[in-house]
């Protein structure tokens, strides 16, 4: 009977058989984020598809709970052209990717997910492309001739295509996927744009081709989009967020940031709270408006935070003690705002006792100031 290499050691003959000595000529980056399954099973792959090719693969891991860098040192250790980065207290696809491609010392860089959802064997073709100078950056499209999303949901389909079409007339990319997470580009074409880029968000392909302004000759490639074997879907409402933000982002010069997007669509949310236990508060309750208005105020600001930690800065979520105490600092930090807010509204609602007018005006003017001390005390990076 045939002997069996067993795991990892296969990684490791196969690394020495690609001759370690030479200098990678690629590098895959790959964001990570509990996919401790799907990575044995990705290196396998792009062992296979990357033979004769000088490769590396760099994992670049938001501190996931599953042991997915436990997952990838183990190959590494075996294998040197597998690494980890390991990122803590951080998070989302956008920075882990641009801080994956500025570790990389490779003259061509691919993107790719974890997830076995993009074709491995695409990237031959990729790096072909960009060796032969006819492009700056090839990208793996499902919505050209050959390519195909059809493992998606109507729901995600309808979302993908929907946002595809957002990003192609707000912000003028001529790409018929401006949306995949799946391309190649040579870093030396990504380096000078890399601080402009934003590190929030999972759409880093659209940011780059933005923030370009049409300097970048691109190619599409297209690819068959696979369905996902093991692992949850990171599509989710924060995509969405982020993906509306990087447009405003954009769109405005960066006056308007992703964060500060998240921000005023929690607050608007809540100014919906506020109203709604104000005028129960009133009408329900019989409490006299400055009573009414600072439940109203609780409610909504409790609220606002629980929002704001799961959403607006959930890569420096915080959690167990850490979330009471930053529940605290918020009710303390915005505690001027309230009483702002409660003390505008009263005195607009005794000279004009419309209840709605009044509980906006001051709800307003509270929002000013618990946006701008959120990031500097509540969420501050440590």
């Amino acid at each position: 009977m045939p002997q069996v290499t067993p795991f990892p050691q296969r990684f490791a003959q196969a690394a020495h058989s690609q001759s370690e000595a030479r200098a990678a000529e690629l590098s895959v980056v790959i964001p990570t984020f509990k996919e401790r399954a799907n990575v044995a099973i990705l290196v396998e792959r792009l062992d296979a598809a990357l033979s004769g090719h000088a490769w590396e693969a760099i994992f670049v891991d938001d501190d996931s709970p599953d042991g997915t860098t436990e997952a990838v040192r183990s190959i590494a250790a075996v294998d040197p052209r597998v690494r980890c980065l390991r990122r803590i207290s951080r998070r989302g696809l956008a920075g882990a990717c641009i801080e994956g491609v500025l570790s990389s010392s490779a003259p061509f860089v691919a993107i790719m997910d974890a997830d076995l959802q993009h074709d491995e064997k695409l990237l031959p073709r990729m790096l072909a492309i960009l060796q032969a100078g006819e492009s700056d950056m090839v990208v793996g499209s499902r919505y050209i001739a050959g390519g195909s999303s059809d493992v998606f949901s109507k729901h995600r389909s309808f979302i993908s295509r929907f946002a595809t079409a957002m990003a192609r007339r707000f912000t003028g990319v001529d790409l018929k996927d401006p949306m995949s997470g799946f391309f190649m580009m040579r870093r030396d074409r990504f380096e000078p744009l890399a601080r402009e880029l934003t590190t929030q968000g999972f759409k880093i392909l659209l940011d780059i081709v933005i923030t370009a302004k049409g300097s970048l000759r691109i190619v599409e490639e297209p690819y068959v989009f696979a369905a996902r074997a093991h692992g949850e879907s990171k599509l989710n409402t924060q995509v969405a967020l982020d993906f509306l933000g990087l447009l405003a982002g954009k769109l405005t010069g960066g006056v308007v940031t992703p964060r500060f997007l998240s921000f005023g669509l929690v607050g608007a949310l809540g100014l919906i709270v506020h109203l709604a236990v104000l005028r129960t508060g009133l009408a329900g309750f019989g409490l006299e408006f400055a009573e009414a208005q600072s439940l109203a105020t609780f409610v909504a600001m409790t609220g606002n935070f629980i929002l704001n930690n799961q959403l607006t800065y959930r890569d420096r979520r915080l959690t167990g003690l850490g979330f009471v105490k930053g529940l605290l600092g918020f009710y303390a930090v915005s505690a001027v705002g309230a009483l702002t807010n409660v003390g505008m509204a009263s005195w607009l609602y005794a000279h004009q006792p419309v209840w709605w007018l009044a509980g906006v005006a001051g709800a307003v003017m509270g929002a000013v100031w618990n946006y701008s001390m959120s990031s500097l005390l509540v969420w501050r990076v440590k």
